[in-house]
């Protein structure tokens, strides 16, 4: 006859239980790895090790580990010459092509939020707006960009497209990386939003034309925008495009 089963012992954790809890320490470190990334307490070429991360958070190396598995895949850290974890840095081609994909991906969502997306969802897009124009009056930066992003993939919720949004919440990793170090006065602030209200104008008139056309101005000009020829952000101010940088 077999073995019969063990009971655990009581009060003992289920396996269920501790695999859940090794499942929250592997996100939390990924969160914190991927917002020091982002907001750029870790920058570039900045080797993680899984030993000091582990100290900072308290925990073994095992979810750090897995945390760091998670963001190599995603693409915003990479394996340097000597088989360290460092977090990876942009080129202007780089930049290039984020820009390309997010209005491919982007006019994707856009095109299918005119026919799908509801009143309320609308209302709340407009509600954002109002949160980042405080915030760029204020100087909020940190907080502008948050709702910036907040703002793009409440769109592509809207559109009712799952895998869309997964995908565009990895790439908009790239885009606050991308953006790092590159000063943004309050008049361009204010601008992108003057650009995101534009475009929810054109999705609440169900206008996928304009949606298209205002998402293409808002990438291509906005204060973010890099070109290739050009690594370093924009300088020269013009009175007659709003005072954005050109």
């Amino acid at each position: 006859m077999g073995a019969e089963p063990t009971t655990p012992r009581a009060g003992a954790p289920s396996i269920r239980a501790r695999a859940s809890g090794r499942g929250r320490l592997s996100d939390r470190a990924y969160h914190y790895v991927r917002e020091g990334i982002t907001r750029g307490d870790f920058p570039t070429g900045s080797v993680l090790a899984e030993s000091d991360l582990a100290k900072t958070l308290g925990s073994s190396r095992t979810p750090v580990r897995q945390a760091l598995g998670r963001l190599l895949q995603e693409g915003l850290l990479e394996i340097g010459p000597r088989r360290q974890v460092i977090v990876r840095g942009f080129t202007p081609e780089h930049r290039e092509e984020i820009l390309l994909l997010r209005e491919a991906l982007e006019g994707v969502a856009f095109t299918r939020a005119c026919e799908v997306m509801t009143i309320d969802e609308i209302d709340y897009l407009r509600l954002l707006l109002i949160r980042q124009r405080r915030a760029a009056t204020e100087g909020r930066e940190d907080d502008f960009l948050d709702l910036d992003e907040q703002f793009h993939l409440k769109i592509v919720e809207g559109a009712r497209l799952p895998i869309l949004y997964d995908l565009l919440g990895q790439l908009r990793g790239f885009v606050r990386v991308a953006r790092l170090g590159a000063p943004r006065p309050t008049v361009v602030l204010e601008q992108v939003v003057d650009e995101h209200a534009e475009i929810v104008d054109a999705i609440e008139g169900r206008d996928v034309k304009s949606s298209l056309a205002a998402l293409k101005t808002h990438l291509r000009a906005s204060d973010y925008t890099i070109a290739p020829e050009d690594p370093s952000p924009r300088k020269e101010f013009h009175a007659g495009a709003g005072g954005r940088e050109a």
